[in-house]
């Protein structure tokens, strides 16, 4: 579904991949349980994988993976952007307002912009 949005040549997948993937380790409570530095900890082999793959965007899944991934990106200075599945999806299909692009680089930020105003 991300290559039919982003185009295969935008994308790079990250080794190991789907069922060997590795956890970036804020899942199951632990993103809330107050253990930051032991987070970050787990979370340092998902940072080193994302960026062998020299992406500059990592998509996550799901809102714990999206904010551990995003800090994990500031705390060891990758600071590559961290986007939602549904922000790309949308993003492709040109439905994702001007308020949703929080986590969009520049070079994302105007592209396929929605106006609802200039719908009516």
């Amino acid at each position: 579904m991300i290559k039919a949005c982003v185009g295969e040549e935008n994308f790079i997948d990250m080794t190991p991949n789907r069922s060997n993937n590795y956890c970036c380790g804020g899942g199951g409570g632990f993103l809330q349980s107050g253990y930051k530095d032991a987070r970050l900890e787990f979370g340092r082999l998902k940072d080193e994988q994302i960026q062998a793959t020299g992406a500059s965007y990592c998509v996550a899944g799901c809102h714990n993976c999206h904010a551990q991934i995003h800090e994990l990106s500031e705390h060891y200075g990758a600071h590559y952007h961290v986007v939602h599945l549904w922000t790309i999806i949308c993003l492709a299909m040109g439905v994702l307002g001007p308020n949703e692009r929080t986590y969009l680089g520049d070079d994302l930020k105007e592209v396929n912009v929605f106006h609802p105003e200039s719908a009516m």
